[in-house]
């Protein structure tokens, strides 16, 4: 599966009423191995930032007058992306731009070139309820070094979510993996030898009143993100009646 991790930076937050972007980074992966064949771009706006953005980004209206216009680096930006899924972070926002500027040139939609849009954000929300789910608070919860983040750049940022999207998406299988994809002894295909569990006798800890109460204080909270029941309710045994 080729996926390509997506950012952008801009001058503003509104694009229905005229923002523009001014920078945007694509990192590869395949069959969830980064390639190295990554797309950064800066973009002339016409325009100048807010002054919120611009101490976000830093990119300076006189650093980006002598490059390129959208319309300049739109055929490249589409061939690169052509058929891939793009993983954003909050992609409602990164997806709006990017239409705005394909509807001023009259090439569709962004979806009609890329062959879908998983996000990061939402996916997050699911696994974190309750959580912050910024990017820089799944970095320190999933222990992701972004201490080169000073100022959010589109290709920096990018990078940093292929690490996020990694951690979370990595199932217990990774616990055998090294960080190539492959097995202990460098085979991806080893086979792991079956233990008979039946022949231990392993000790059964019942939990103590301080932990038994930590525990439902748990439930309580859960059930208070949630909504409702969390999925843990459903295990709980069902008291007998007297």
């Amino acid at each position: 599966m080729r996926q390509i991790f997506f950012d952008t930076e801009t001058t503003g937050l509104e694009a229905d009423k005229g923002d523009r972007i001014i920078e945007i980074g694509c990192v590869e992966m395949i069959n969830r191995q980064l390639t190295g064949n990554n797309l950064h771009l800066y973009i002339n706006p016409e325009r100048a930032s807010h002054e919120d953005a611009l101490r976000v980004h830093g990119l300076t209206e006189e650093f980006l007058a002598d490059k390129p216009k959208f319309a300049e680096i739109v055929d490249q930006l589409l061939e690169f992306l052509a058929g891939a899924e793009l993983v954003i972070h909050n992609a409602p926002f990164d997806i709006g731009f990017i239409n705005a500027e394909l509807k001023r040139l009259r090439r569709g939609v962004l979806t009609d070139h890329v062959g879908g849009v998983r996000d990061t954000l939402l996916m997050a929300r699911d696994l974190f309820p309750g959580k912050a789910n910024s990017l820089d608070a799944l970095c320190r919860r999933l222990e992701v070094d972004n201490s080169k983040r000073t100022l959010h750049g589109a290709l920096l940022d990018a990078e940093l979510l292929a690490d996020v999207y990694i951690r979370l998406t990595r199932g217990q299988d990774a616990l055998l993996m090294d960080e190539h994809g492959e097995g202990a002894h460098g085979d991806a295909q080893a086979s792991i030898e079956a233990v008979d569990l039946s022949r231990f006798q392993l000790p059964v800890l019942t939990a103590d009143a301080a932990e038994m109460e930590a525990h439902a204080k748990l439930l309580a909270e859960l059930d208070k993100a949630a909504g409702g029941a969390c999925k843990w309710r459903q295990l709980e045994p069902v008291q007998p009646v007297a």
